[in-house]
This record gives C-alpha cells, sequence and structure tokens, in this order.
C-alpha cells in the first residue's frame, strides 16, 4: 500500500493528469505575472489575512515551531481535500492550481517591479522547500484531476448493459489515490520542516 515504487508506478500511470497539473499551474503563473492589476483586487485581501497571520506566528513563543505547525497542517489538508474534492468533476483542483500559479506570478511580478533582489526571493526564499513542496502539490491536485475525470466517465457509462462494459475501476483507482495521500503528506511534512528551519534562516540573514 505504501510502497514508494508503486507511487511513483501510479504517477506514471497517471501521467497525463499529471501533466495536465503543471500546465494548469504554469498558466495560472503566466497570468498572475500578465494580469498583476486585475489579480491584485482578487488575492490581495487573502494576502493581507496571511501577513496577519504570519506576523502572529512570528511573535508567538517558538516562531520556528509555530510556522512548522501551520505550514505543514494547512498544506498538508488542502492537498487531500483537493484530491477527494476532484470528485466534483475536477472543478476544484482546476480552481486551485489557477490560483496558486496566479499568486506566485503575482508575488514574483511584484517582487521585481519594487526593486527586490529576485535572486534572494527565487533561490533563499522559495527554492529550499518549493522544490518538494510545489510537486507534491501538482500531484495532489494531479489525483484531483483524475478523480473527476473518472466521475465523468462513469456517469457517461451508466447506461451500459453489462458491468463488464465499465471501464472505470474505482478500487484500482482509491487505492492509488490512498497511497498518493501518504506519500503527499510524508513528503509536505519535508518541505515544511525545511521552509520552518532553512528557509526561515535565510530569509532572516
Amino acid at each position: 500500500m505504501t510502497s514508494l515504487r508503486r507511487f511513483v508506478q501510479d504517477l506514471f500511470f497517471y501521467k497525463k493528469m499529471m501533466a495536465l497539473s503543471l500546465i494548469l499551474f504554469t498558466a495560472g503563473i503566466v497570468i498572475g505575472t500578465l494580469n498583476a492589476d486585475f489579480i491584485t483586487e482578487l488575492i490581495t485581501p487573502q494576502l493581507q489575512g496571511l501577513q496577519e497571520y504570519s506576523r502572529e506566528l512570528s511573535e508567538s513563543a517558538n516562531p520556528q515551531w509555530s510556522f512548522f505547525v501551520f505550514i505543514f497542517l494547512n498544506n498538508a489538508v488542502k492537498s487531500i481535500v483537493i484530491i477527494f474534492a476532484g470528485a466534483l468533476f475536477g472543478l476544484l483542483p482546476i480552481f486551485f492550481l489557477m490560483m496558486n500559479g496566479m499568486v506566485i506570478g503575482f508575488l514574483l511580478t511584484t517582487a521585481a517591479s519594487q526593486g527586490e533582489n529576485m535572486f534572494n526571493l527565487i533561490v533563499l526564499g522559495l527554492l529550499p522547500h518549493g522544490i518538494i513542496e510545489i510537486p507534491a502539490i501538482l500531484i495532489a491536485s494531479g489525483f484531483g484531476l483524475q478523480f473527476g475525470y473518472m466521475v465523468l466517465k462513469g456517469l457517461g457509462e451508466l447506461g451500459a448493459r453489462d458491468e463488464s462494459e465499465r471501464t472505470v475501476k474505482w478500487g484500482g483507482f482509491l487505492k492509488t489515490a490512498g497511497r498518493a495521500s501518504i506519500w503527499i503528506t510524508l513528503l509536505l511534512l519535508i518541505a515544511a520542516i525545511i521552509e520552518s528551519t532553512l528557509t526561515f534562516y535565510l530569509v532572516t540573514l
């Protein structure tokens, strides 16, 4: 059930949805980069809320532990929800990917326009944990998209007279989704540890 080899095989088996997940995320980044003014109105309230919460965490008795708990739980819960919320025809994973991509594109564009050091921002502030966190989120969204696809396909096969004519195999997919949930959670745990320690140290130098 928790075999890493089987998990990697699952990724290749659903490679089309993994690729679609990457495409949607990249499209979000491009939209966020090219339409910064529009995106500002859309995500500013969310960013303000995160900044306020970040300030509260920074003032806690143990900021690094507080950031670790928040980052891990926030990402892990959202990722698992996105996998199974994909049952709603894949709409939530699509929205999730586009929004996260737009936020990154917007933040990079805004930072560049304000003269921020992009090397420090990307290499020190994003890359150490993002190299694990972003793929984990894309994989979760890919499984969510696959879930949505299978729901749509299953609805289309409801009229099949014989069960053998139906190609949607729920048992196999749910098993792979469960295995993915475990590995995605582990990857996000590692990413949260890095972000709350190494990244935290690098950006506060």
